[in-house]
């Protein structure tokens, strides 16, 4: 049995959890080339490099949208950001969607279908997207699986079926790499069990489009429920929607460190740096 245990005393995010794995040993290139399935290569690049958080090596991943505005992923979502979801990657493009602006024709923006590149992708058209990429068999479920409960959430708080989610956030390419290279360095790596660590979320408040919101903001915390989370006391938003997801749908059970045989353990940087902690996810891999 291969066990992949995240260790999230930092918080989680998605680039954090590719950064993680590609650190551990999984092969970046071959993602690279399973994500060209989804013909959006016209939108994105990758960057993955090594990077030092307070004294540890780590591997920061990002997504850059190739639009004219570079929003390291980073930004965005992941980590941190401050805006997280929703809104998040508002700013890149799409910048929130809600103006429209950007693009051209409005079109309606903020409904979504559109599609028209970035953040403007309905759950329809992603799960469309995955179904007909021709992914192995799990790296599909597993795909499909999160990006559902991020759109399960999103509707609830938003008031709308999940059909009609236009998931700004999880709409911009960024969530889509972060999520569907997250599943295919897991089937790459042959794992059969996944773990996790309680998560903590942070404190304080951030800004998002709808206004200033505490945090964990509504999605992150609406897609935790069921999962052992913590406040703790660092200021900033520590899990986002993405990363949120991603453990809340692979963990089958929250607990310390599992009795294992340890063969590899993988730092992935977040973008914020803390002054006490370093801004990593730990990932070991082990039977």
């Amino acid at each position: 049995m291969s066990i992949l245990y995240f260790d999230c005393f930092s918080g989680i995010s998605g680039d954090m959890v590719i950064g993680a794995l590609i650190h551990a040993g999984a092969d970046p290139v071959l993602m690279e080339e399973e994500l060209k399935k989804l013909n959006i290569l016209e939108e994105y690049e990758l960057k993955w490099t090594n990077v030092i958080k307070n004294g540890i090596s780590a591997v920061k991943f990002d997504v850059l949208l190739k639009d004219g505005h570079e929003h390291s992923h980073g930004h965005s979502h992941d980590h941190s950001h401050d805006h997280s979801h929703d809104h998040s990657h508002d700013h890149s493009h799409d910048h929130s969607h809600d103006h429209s602006h950007d693009h051209s024709h409005g079109h309606s923006h903020d409904h979504s279908h559109s599609h028209d590149h970035h953040g403007q992708r309905n759950y329809k058209q992603i799960v469309q997207m995955i179904e007909s990429a021709g992914f192995t068999d799990s790296v599909r479920d597993m795909a499909l699986r999160i990006f559902r409960k991020i759109g399960e959430a999103e509707g609830r708080i938003h008031g709308v079926p999940l059909e009609t989610v236009h998931f700004h956030e999880v709409g911009a390419v960024d969530s889509i790499i972060d999520i569907i290279g997250t599943a295919i360095l897991i089937d790459q790596l042959g794992v059969t069990a996944v773990k996790s660590s309680p998560v903590p979320v942070g404190t304080g408040k951030i800004r998002i489009d709808h206004g200033i919101y505490p945090v964990p903001a509504p999605a992150t915390l609406e897609i935790l429920k069921g999962v052992p989370v913590s406040g703790g006391d660092v200021r900033g938003e520590l899990a986002t929607p993405t990363g949120a997801a991603i453990v809340s749908v692979l963990a089958e059970e929250f607990c310390s460190l599992p009795s294992m045989k340890v063969n590899s353990i993988g730092y992935g940087a977040g973008t914020k740096t803390f002054r006490e902690h370093p801004n990593v996810l730990r990932v070991i891999l082990g039977e």
